[in-house]
């Protein structure tokens, strides 16, 4: 590796954090000044109206740590727009600015639909078409799943016959459809886990970190680079967020971090020639395996008890933590814990061959089993269903 990227991942990550306390003490005022507030209610967990607007402080910082220092280098004459296109944008593939307009348009997005929300709650089938139309601009900027999707098809008997035109067509198809769900899916899940204290935002900076593991050995660097801006934005947010907070995200915080991160999981390669196992990647799903455990256990929760998977509740991972016991702090201090340790995992499917992958998915896979046995004896050791 070109040694000085360890300074530029340091600068990225420092630089982003105290950018980020600082935009976040502005926002702060600013969200208090103008009555920007989350007030409790039966859902929520706080007693006290709570300022808003700290996802203003995590997207402003990012975008303006990279577009800053993208613009610092187009002004540095020696360099040139060649030489960024070639040892910065590269790593990005084949068309890096077009991709990256697509990253910054479809974050914009996502961003502007949770001010809205934030300052007036917007119908959930509102947010799913915005959010929909947000990775529609990740696919049109050449962003997308592949997952080897073309070597499949050809196992697909009805489709011998076909044209190869026809064959690309059906896998674009797929690729899109792959890509919007995972998307969406994820924009939701850190959405939803955005009910407590520092959650969602730490949850946020482990995944970061865990993806960041994951593309180094591959030396994908300008991904390395977006994830500890990335990474810097929120933990920075989070000196103000932790318990007992000051300020909470809102959903232009929590939709641009589930964005971002589900942005850079299709971005980044997890399997190469070197790489021992196609498995390596599955290695996002385990890096944001917490996010989306807990929307599939609560979606699974309403649709069992008949009920509108839209409407909010309090049957999330972590309330049903502190129904066993647990405090608030406690609740979220074990679900960094689980994501800190599945994220490892994660950032080892890279480096083991098909037998080591079966076993860190096994045990990934046993973590979750034993939270579920661990919920379901604790509500049965209250009477509960």
């Amino acid at each position: 590796m070109f040694q000085n990227w360890y300074f530029i991942f340091g600068y990225a990550l420092v630089l982003s954090f105290f950018i980020s306390i600082a935009c976040t003490a502005l926002v702060l005022w600013l969200a208090k000044r103008w009555n920007i507030v989350d007030k409790p209610g039966e859902r929520k967990m706080h007693s006290e109206p709570m300022p808003l607007l700290g996802g203003v402080a995590i997207y402003a910082t990012f975008n303006l740590v990279i577009l800053g220092n993208l613009l610092i280098l187009l002004n540095i004459e020696r360099l040139g727009f060649d030489w960024i296109e070639n040892n910065v944008l590269s790593f990005l593939g084949t068309n890096p600015v077009r991709q990256l307009t697509g990253i910054f348009a479809g974050a914009f997005l996502i961003f502007l639909l949770g001010i809205v929300d934030d300052v007036k709650a917007l119908k959930p089938e509102i947010k799913l078409v915005g959010q929909i139309v947000a990775a529609l601009v990740l696919v049109v900027s050449g962003i997308s799943v592949n997952l080897f999707i073309d070597s499949f098809l050809v196992y697909i008997p009805f489709l011998s016959g076909l044209s190869e035109q026809s064959v690309g067509y059906i896998n674009v198809g797929i690729s899109t459809f792959l890509t919007v769900l995972w998307v969406v899916t994820l924009t939701n899940s850190m959405n939803f886990l955005d009910n407590m204290d520092g959650l969602s935002g730490g949850v946020s900076v482990i995944a970061g970190l865990t993806l960041f593991l994951c593309v180094l050995p591959l030396e994908q660097y300008f991904i390395c680079v977006l994830l500890m801006v990335f990474v810097g934005s929120v933990a920075g947010f989070l000196y103000h967020n932790l318990t007992p907070a000051r300020i909470f995200m809102g959903d232009a915080g929590s939709m641009f971090c589930g964005f971002i991160l589900a942005t850079v999981a299709v971005l980044g390669t997890f399997y190469t020639e070197g790489v021992p196992s196609r498995v390596a990647v599955a290695a996002p799903l385990l890096a944001l395996c917490v996010p989306l455990f807990d929307t599939a256990s609560v979606i699974w929760i309403r649709w069992r008890k008949g009920e509108s998977i839209m409407k909010g509740d309090k049957r999330h991972f972590s309330h049903r933590l502190v129904e066993l016991g647990m405090t608030p702090k406690q609740a979220v201090e074990f679900i960094f814990l689980v994501a800190a340790v599945t994220g490892l995992g994660g950032a080892l499917l890279s480096q083991v061959g098909r037998g080591g992958t079966i076993v860190i998915l096994a045990q990934t896979a046993g973590i979750f089993l034993l939270i579920v046995l661990l919920m379901k004896a604790g509500r049965n050791s209250e009477g509960g269903d």
